[in-house]
């Protein structure tokens, strides 16, 4: 059984030294209304899928941290049938944290947010409102306007006339979208953040363009009362065939913030090394990573090697990183985005590398000792077809999200998630976008006598042409009970004015919520 721990002794932890993961096993919905600054969200309904790829070394102190519900033991139990050795639970849940006087954080990603907040106070990044930026478009100013983020989000909604350039791009590609050095660039994001950081990577790497941000992004434009573009189909720009004066920004960029550039037998060592967590994170885009040769695929498969596109991974590092204090390696092909990125992971406060000559150097690498997998038993399925010939046999549990349950589901399906299972041990029927998050349920649901659990094979296409009747709830689950749905400031990109200026102000705020240690950790 799991130790537990208080608030005092956790906060000792967290800024004392060492490598710490501290996981809130909460599910979205609830996380996101408070959380503690530097954990990681790794909700229960996806606990032993994740676990390995956010916290690879099972030697590794681990504290849990929920709503003082029991969420966090039962969490704990599963970490340590994985084999982690040292997990702790945060006595009282996250509530004891703040009765200690210590904050909690509404919304996602913050440490990374706070940071782009502090970024632009202490770089005095330049900013242009939308109003401006749109009087310059109409008058055919010569200027460029680069949204930050990738590809799927700018195609659901983006600035009138503006390019598709992910903020881990840019460093790479800024010469082929705007090649005249007399060229205003701008660069957008949803909100803040991206548009901050984004800018201001153009600026460090030296680019001679006037560069700006745009202040608050997609949402500053709508609040100006413009109006936005929506179903781009954007592609990224071209990269230089041969990227030297780039290669040359960056390494002298990285080496500014502290970067060091490790071979691969000082790698193969940290790999082998089972007191330390050394996370292999490839930062190039999805399309590069699907065209990769079959030889350089092995290799990354055989390192376990995470992708995370570079401008997201310093956007939302708490996804990909859950291990305080562990060393980071960032991985390209041609030595220009790994260095910028990991310059900014160094400013977050992560300890962050570069392998010489870049990914194809793992192929010389040791590679670890074994690699976490989550071990689920199977499920059997059953057919929609069958399934319709025994709905009065079985009950029905959907463990999809309260977006798509209330949008069409199985009429007689309740909807459910593992933290709220129902206590009951009836042959069940399990819905879910993914097996493994029904097997995960189905491990809980044995604990409570359930013998019969079966997985619904296929998608829903197939549910009506079994003759399964499917209905729409818009209010159930309700709104309360809705622990997977991100509530906060929710329509903002949807035209609620008031959702987005909620958002934004709460952005700005952060930096005066964070105290000394908290700040301490950036550096800016």
């Amino acid at each position: 059984m799991a130790q537990t721990i208080d608030a005092k002794t956790l906060r000792q932890w967290l800024y004392g030294g060492g490598e710490l993961a501290l996981l809130d096993v909460r599910e979205v919905g609830q996380m996101v209304l408070g959380h503690i600054l530097f954990s990681a969200p790794l909700p229960y309904s996806r606990f032993e899928i994740d676990l390995p790829r956010l916290v690879p070394n099972p030697s590794v102190r681990v504290v849990l941290c929920d709503n003082g519900d029991g969420i966090a033991a039962k969490a704990a139990a599963r970490a340590e049938s994985m084999g982690y050795g040292h997990v702790a639970v945060l006595e009282g849940g996250v509530g004891s944290w703040q009765a200690a006087g210590h904050t909690l954080y509404e919304g996602v990603n913050v440490p990374s947010k706070a940071f782009g907040e502090l970024v632009e106070h202490a770089a005095d990044t330049p900013r242009l409102p939308a109003a401006e930026i749109a009087e310059r478009s109409a008058r055919g100013a010569d200027m460029v306007i680069v949204d930050g983020r990738p590809l799927e989000e700018f195609a659901k909604m983006n600035i009138p006339g503006a390019e598709c350039c992910p903020n881990g791009e840019l460093a790479l590609r800024v010469g082929e979208f705007a090649p005249n050095p007399e060229t205003t660039i701008i660069v957008n994001c949803a909100g803040r953040t991206r548009s901050i950081i984004g800018a201001q990577t153009l600026i460090d790497m030296g680019v001679p363009n006037p560069v700006f941000a745009m202040e608050n992004g997609t949402q500053g434009w709508v609040l100006a009362g413009l109006e936005l573009e929506r179903g781009a189909s954007g592609t990224l720009p071209g990269v230089p065939a041969e990227p030297a004066e780039e290669r040359a920004k960056a390494s002298d960029l990285a080496a500014l913030h502290g970067v060091e550039t490790v071979t691969p037998e000082t790698l193969s060592g940290w790999l082998t090394d089972q007191t330390r967590t050394t996370y292999l994170l490839d930062v190039r885009t999805a399309e590069e990573r699907a065209n990769d040769p079959e030889t350089r695929r092995a290799v990354l498969a055989r390192h376990g090697v995470g992708h995370a596109p570079g401008g997201q991974l310093v956007q939302a590092t708490d996804q990909w990183i859950g291990v305080r204090s562990a060393r980071i390696v960032v991985l390209d092909t041609e030595s220009v985005r790994a260095p910028v990125v990991a310059a900014w992971l160094r400013r977050l406060g992560h300890m962050a590398y570069t392998l010489a000559v870049g990914i194809d150097a793992l192929a010389g690498v040791q590679a670890s000792t074994g690699q976490l997998t989550s071990g689920l038993p199977a499920l059997p399925a059953i057919t929609a077809q069958d399934l319709a010939s025994r709905l009065t046999e079985v009950r029905m549990l959907d463990l999809r999200s309260s977006t798509d349950y209330r949008a069409g589901h199985i009429d007689g399906a309740i909807w459910t998630k593992r933290p709220v299972l129902p206590d009951r041990s009836d042959p069940t029927v399990l819905i879910a976008d993914s097996p493994e998050i029904a097997q995960l349920a189905a491990l809980d649901l044995r604990e409570r006598g359930c013998t019969e659990a079966t997985l619904l094979a296929g998608g829903s296409d197939q549910w009506a042409e079994a003759g399964l009747n499917l209905i729409t709830t818009p209010d159930i689950p309700t709104d309360a009970e809705r622990i997977d749905f991100l509530s906060f400031t929710h329509g903002r990109h949807a035209g609620n004015l008031d959702a987005s200026r909620q958002y934004l102000a709460w952005e700005i705020a952060l930096v005066d919520q964070l105290d000394a240690d908290e700040r301490a950790v950036f550096r800016i």
